[in-house]
């Protein structure tokens, strides 16, 4: 099974941000839901790997 979201550590990787700046960034994702979808559980982000993808890729 291939997985459905990332996790912060995830976008941290794949932007090749530092661990302050990824936060930052999602935080303000979370906040427009723009340019993709971020889940926040407490303090946790869950970002749904398609949409993600989508921006990425400029799809």
């Amino acid at each position: 099974m291939s997985k459905k979201v990332y996790e912060a550590d995830d976008i941290q990787k794949l932007l090749g941000l530092g661990r302050t700046k990824t936060y930052e960034f999602l935080d303000e994702v979370f906040q427009k839901q723009e340019p993709f979808r971020v889940i926040k559980i407490g303090k946790v982000y869950k970002i749904p790997c398609l949409p993600f993808e989508r921006w990425l890729y400029g799809e």
